[in-house]
């Protein structure tokens, strides 16, 4: 029953990529890109828990981008892949009880349009759990180049299970525009297959880079992050917040004796920047704790630069 499931969601997935969905089909343009890093080292400078992620996504539209959503699903595709790298506090000897190391990439479609004047996102991902990324011996190597501390050969055998999980996620946001310079964008999302969680939240932007682009959300921090680059000068800054309820994680599975947080919380502030054919972005986030056992939150920092030619 699991691999039917599976093959039933590879084969939706492929139909996606490919185009050859009736929904999604057509000649299309591409849109803009997306990208962001997130590391604790730019945040609280430690090098635990959600230690590290990169996503990047590719837009392709039946048309060119007007500043706002389409009112149609599938008008707009955004294939993303992300890879994050979970780990104990301590790389070396972890303490008893401390979360597993885990590698995970992450393969999807989303697509992205408004219904009146909600903003809706929604997509599948192929989640991959386990050895077989191979994050782990990336992360010892990269350690090993920086010269800090890698992860043992403890830590790495003793990472969560080799798996694929399919993965369901969808928003639901409202923008209220109070001038052409700052929007307050609440939003409720939910999440089944690697996590299972209902999040409600919101963001306040202020100035006018972003405004009109297609903005993003990243898995980790919540960051909303710009899948376009409409022209425009100066900074915008950004405060946001959520709150989720999580019913289950295969980063922290019951079986091997984890017990979730009763809810998990996200505080975030950043700096969208543009001049010209450069733009950056930095961001930091302090996530709450996840699982009983976790002796506090942390601090993590996000960043991205461009400089189109």
């Amino acid at each position: 029953m699991q691999m039917a499931r599976l093959g039933f969601f590879c084969a939706l997935l492929i139909g996606f990529v490919t185009g050859s969905a009736p929904a999604v089909a057509g000649e299309r343009v591409t849109l803009g890109f997306g990208r962001l890093l997130t590391n604790d080292i730019l945040g609280d400078g430690e090098d635990r828990w959600r230690t590290g992620s990169y996503v990047v996504s590719k837009l392709r539209g039946r048309s060119a981008w007007s500043g706002q959503r389409p009112t149609r699903f599938g008008d707009i595709l955004e294939y993303r892949i992300r890879g994050e790298v979970f780990a104990p506090e301590n790389l070396t000897t972890p303490a008893a009880g401390d979360r597993q190391f885990a590698g995970a990439w992450s393969l999807g479609v989303h697509t992205h349009y408004r219904a009146n004047q909600v903003e809706v996102s929604m997509g599948v991902d192929l989640v991959i759990t386990g050895k077989q990324t191979g994050l782990g011996d990336m992360q010892r190597q990269f350690h090993d180049v920086l010269g800090v501390t890698a992860p043992s050969a403890l830590v790495l055998g003793n990472q969560i299970s080799n798996g694929f999980h399919p993965t369901i996620s969808t928003e639901i946001a409202q923008p209220l525009r109070f001038s052409d310079r700052i929007m307050l964008r609440p939003f409720v999302a939910g999440r089944a297959g690697d996590e299972v969680l209902i999040r409600i939240g919101a963001d306040l932007l202020i100035g006018r880079v972003g405004q009109k682009d297609l903005l993003l959300r990243g898995v980790t921090t919540g960051h909303l992050y710009r899948g376009t680059q409409v022209a425009a000068r100066g900074g915008t800054f950004v405060l946001g917040a959520d709150i989720a309820k999580v019913e289950s994680s295969i980063y922290l599975p019951a079986s091997a004796g984890y017990v979730l947080t009763d809810t998990r919380s996200r505080l975030r502030a950043g700096l969208h920047w543009q001049s010209g054919k450069r733009s950056a972005f930095y961001g930091v986030t302090w996530l709450s704790e996840e699982f009983v056992g976790q002796p506090e939150g942390q601090i993590v920092g996000s960043a991205r630069f461009s400089w189109r030619f």
